[in-house]
């Protein structure tokens, strides 16, 4: 059963130390994510370490998803969590409605457009996603120029690479 409990429960990822791109820079740029993504959600207090990291997708200094299986330091934190990274503030997701990465950074920019909208306004709220830079039109319209070139790029690549590797 405690295998079970350990098996990787999305499709379309691999061991982070087999994180590749498209070139040797594109590699080099993906692998820093990886190191950035880990430093991130290690940040927690209730990450008390990481027990597996996988490597979803990306586009090496634009984005990349990450899969993490961590230790929690406290009951009723998941154990297994996605993590977005890259030339936009980083966050965490749970597996529960995202099984691949193209679906993971789907529900990134879901999350990360209730931020933009509230922003907008100048108003941040608790139940939306936390985001590293203050609450202004400005980064607002600046995080949703970089959303909507994932919406209308990177979804579309990384869904065609995961029906690539089906």
């Amino acid at each position: 059963m405690a295998e079970d409990q350990n098996a990787v429960p999305v499709k379309g990822v691999i061991p982070i130390h087999e994180t590749f791109g498209e070139d040797e820079e594109d590699t080099r740029l993906l692998r820093a994510m990886a190191s950035a993504a880990s430093e991130y959600i290690q940040s927690f207090l209730w990450c008390r370490s990481i027990r597996e990291g996988f490597f979803g997708d990306g586009c090496g200094g634009v984005v990349a998803v990450f899969l993490f299986h961590i230790e929690p330091s406290k009951k009723g934190v998941d154990e297994w969590l996605w993590v977005v990274v890259g030339d936009l503030p980083p966050a965490y997701l749970v597996v529960d409605v995202s099984k691949t990465p193209s679906q993971a950074l789907e529900n990134y920019i879901g999350e990360m457009s209730k931020w933009v909208k509230l922003a907008k306004q100048r108003r941040s709220s608790k139940k939306v996603i936390p985001v590293n830079t203050p609450a202004t039109p400005e980064y607002a319209e600046a995080l949703e120029g970089r959303l909507k070139f994932l919406c209308e790029v990177m979804v579309p690549r990384f869904q065609l690479a995961e029906t690539q590797r089906a």
